[in-house]
């Protein structure tokens, strides 16, 4: 396991992942960042809470659109897809349980 820090919405975060999964991490926080920013910077939504759900429905709504007998996971089952997503939560979970000993 390395660790690296991200930061999303002005947050610094410690997060630990296996070396070959570092790119993806560093992109789905990049990418979670400037959702959460786009979505604080609009006013409409008050709360790093509200923000963050805000930023995952999104990501969910984006992500269940691309399943289509035409999209990149059309040859997945949801199952499958479901699998890969309880394993990104594994994930994330590990790495951000540390951070709540922080606050």
């Amino acid at each position: 396991m390395i660790h690296l820090d991200v930061t999303i919405m002005g947050q610094a975060y410690k997060l630990a992942c296996r070396e070959d999964e570092e790119r993806a991490l560093r992109e789905a926080a990049s990418f979670l960042d400037k959702k959460m920013c786009a979505i604080r910077d609009a006013g409409k939504v008050k709360g790093n809470d509200r923000i963050a759900v805000m930023a995952a429905l999104g990501v969910a709504a984006e992500f269940l659109s691309m399943k289509t007998s035409r999209g990149p996971w059309s040859d997945m089952s949801m199952l499958e897809v479901q699998t890969k997503m309880a394993a990104m939560h594994k994930v994330l979970d590990s790495a951000l349980t540390p951070q709540e000993t922080l606050f």
